[in-house]
């Protein structure tokens, strides 16, 4: 263990213990009793109040009232560091419950409980893809899975993964595709038939790469029915929303240009007018005459 971790748990210990002879920290730490005695005069140099008795009740303690947010973090710091800690924490990574546990005790604080993440959806299918990925992703790990894209086509890809986003209500994979030869975002919820290559990669995600801001953006303003209202403050932003006179809503909105866009704006069916760009309006049209064909 190294002795910044080691000084760590020994003042983790010692708020939670308030007495601890040096024998003991020794056995658990599998070092000598010297080496404790060195940790102890580190820790009275860094200012924190740690002392040592002698006699039959003796050991090393720290002050009743110490706390480590009064010598080092201010309040807000320690709430920032417990929230998220927090929030690692509801994204099922075990270890940082511990980590959370500990720091807790250190900051003497109760944590509140303020954040609940659910990947089940419906089905656990969802929460089990997430859990693959963020494994291979720390484990630099390669991945292999079916992936259905905007418009249906269904390809085989293995891909290098760097990241998971939460972007506009939706979970994406950032990765390095080896079929494209390219960086790639995968929606979560068309991978499919997820499993794990026994295979490590050492690519890192790059910091700024123009790779991952190629998407072609389109600035679509739509009126929506009133009767959409229950839609409209799901699906946008406050900011992205002017109610008019009648009760109809004008959406200013600027999405990632490709077939779900189209396939989201006609989920609106009647109640959907595109103002804006006149191309789209054209696509729109071209794509209600095809399925009124199937109709005819």
């Amino acid at each position: 263990m190294q002795v910044n971790n080691r000084l760590f748990e020994i003042l983790y210990i010692l708020i939670q213990k308030k007495k601890v002879t040096a024998k003991e920290l020794a056995e658990k730490f599998e070092v000598s009793t010297r080496t404790i005695y060195r940790d102890i005069e580190a820790l009275s140099q860094a200012n924190i109040p740690v002392y040592m008795s002698k006699g039959k009740d003796g050991g090393i303690s720290i002050l009743e009232e110490y706390v480590l947010n009064k010598y080092i973090l201010s309040e807000k710091e320690q709430n920032q560091i417990l929230f998220a800690l927090q929030s690692l924490e509801k994204m099922n990574c075990e270890t940082e419950k511990d980590i959370l546990d500990k720091m807790s005790i250190i900051f003497n604080k109760k944590v509140n409980d303020w954040i609940k993440i659910d990947f089940s959806d419906w089905s656990t299918s969802k929460e089990n893809t997430f859990q693959i990925i963020k494994s291979s992703i720390l484990n630099k790990q390669i991945i292999e899975f079916t992936y259905y894209n905007s418009i249906g086509e269904k390809t085989l890809r293995i891909v290098e993964p760097l990241q998971i986003w939460f972007k506009d209500k939706c979970w994406y994979l950032i990765a390095y595709c080896r079929l494209k030869k390219d960086y790639r975002f995968f929606k979560l919820t068309r991978i499919k038939e997820i499993k794990v290559i026994e295979e490590n990669f050492e690519r890192e995600i790059p910091k700024r790469s123009e790779n991952l801001k190629k998407l072609k953006k389109i600035l679509l303003e739509l009126e929506i029915s009133k009767e959409m209202a229950y839609r409209v403050y799901d699906e946008f932003d406050i900011n992205q929303i002017h109610e008019k006179e009648n009760g109809n809503f004008i959406i200013k909105v600027e999405f990632p240009e490709n077939e779900w866009v189209y396939s989201f704006i006609l989920s609106f069916g009647e109640y959907v007018k595109v103002i804006s760009p006149e191309y789209a309006k054209n696509i729109i049209k071209r794509k209600l005459e095809k399925t009124l064909e199937n109709y005819l």
